[in-house]
């Protein structure tokens, strides 16, 4: 189970009526949650087909197309008055298309249906990776972020570093005996890994800090920043062995690019393959964490935190049974 939301935070003095894209996701879910907690009203909106599991008794279910603008304005806001709209909607591949079907389009469609609604204030989760972009999901919400800036309305951006879940790939193979898969030596990145649950208290507060308005917020979890090769030390030593690690050297997911980006020159079918490729060797490669503009550099110590969750509890309570790892379709980054 995740760690509890604490009950006696104050509620906020004027309760907001949010309309949530994006609440199967496990953020989603936490955002949910959060909203109720806090006394607003969650209209979490559904795609078609998608099951309700997880989401919080209190929450008012809707279902309708998030890429289609009639839709979303019929079936997701039907007329009504809403005070802000959260979206954490992304790509479930961040493949081309669907990263600008989704990424781009559903949020697109969503700003325009919450401005025809009177909707003043739109809060995105977006990622701090698309501080260096060279992806196309990365260029799909750098897109949207670029017109949510633009249209009028109240924004606020969320960029968080790396999940818990994004981190807890390598548990089971871990566990079973296996080394941990380092990319090099496993120190040249890190982040500030933030849960679920504290993301969602992020976001939500937006809604309740006028200084969060009208901003792009990084934002990564308590504690120092983590390398990989720390996270695989943390493993071992919840499970009470020696580290044991295997290092792959970066100019083999070089490789692995070259041939898939040739290979989807002769057949566009591998596309989608050689981008995920790509995904690959950009998060073995780059640092979650603030770049700093001036000198190219990651800087832990400009990335903002908050929370209290750390991510090697997060481990121990996986390993010992009380918590679960979700990761389904984003098992790739």
């Amino acid at each position: 189970m995740s760690s509890p939301l604490p009950p006696d935070q104050p509620r906020p003095l004027a309760p907001r009526r949010v309309l949530l894209l994006g609440a199967t996701g496990t953020i989603g879910r936490a955002v949910a949650r959060r909203l109720l907690v806090r006394g607003h009203e969650a209209v979490c909106v559904l795609r078609h087909g998608a099951a309700a599991a997880g989401l919080p008794e209190g929450a008012l279910l809707r279902h309708c197309d998030i890429g289609h603008a009639d839709s979303l304005a019929q079936d997701g806001f039907r007329g009504e008055r809403f005070d802000a709209v959260i979206s954490c909607v992304a790509s479930r591949t961040g493949a081309p298309a669907d990263a600008w079907a989704i990424d781009y389009g559903a949020n697109s469609k969503a700003l325009g249906a919450a401005s025809a609604a009177g909707v003043d204030h739109f809060v995105l989760l977006s990622a701090i990776c698309v501080q260096k972009p060279r992806l196309a999901f990365q260029h799909a919400k750098l897109a949207f972020e670029a017109e949510l800036i633009a249209s009028g309305m109240a924004y606020s951006i969320v960029r968080p570093t790396a999940f818990f879940k994004s981190l807890s790939g390598q548990i089971e193979r871990v566990r079973a005996g296996k080394p941990f898969l380092l990319f090099g030596d496993g120190t040249a990145t890190a982040c500030k890994p933030i849960s679920d649950d504290d993301l969602a208290c992020f976001i939500v507060e937006c809604l309740e800090d006028e200084g969060r308005r009208n901003r792009i917020l990084p934002i990564g979890g308590p504690g120092p920043a983590i390398t990989p090769r720390a996270q695989g030390e943390a493993l071992f030593a919840l499970l009470g062995r020696a580290p044991r690690f295997r290092h792959a050297p970066v100019w083999m997911m070089d490789a692995i690019v070259f041939v898939m980006e040739c290979a989807a020159r002769l057949m566009p079918s591998l596309a989608a393959k050689a981008e995920f490729a790509r995904i690959g060797r950009y998060y073995a490669t780059e640092s979650m964490l603030v770049l700093d503009p001036a000198t190219g550099r990651y800087d832990a110590d400009a990335t903002p935190s908050a929370g209290a969750d750390l991510l090697f509890d997060h481990y121990a309570r996986v390993l010992g049974g009380e918590a679960q790892t979700q990761r389904g379709a984003h098992s790739v980054f």
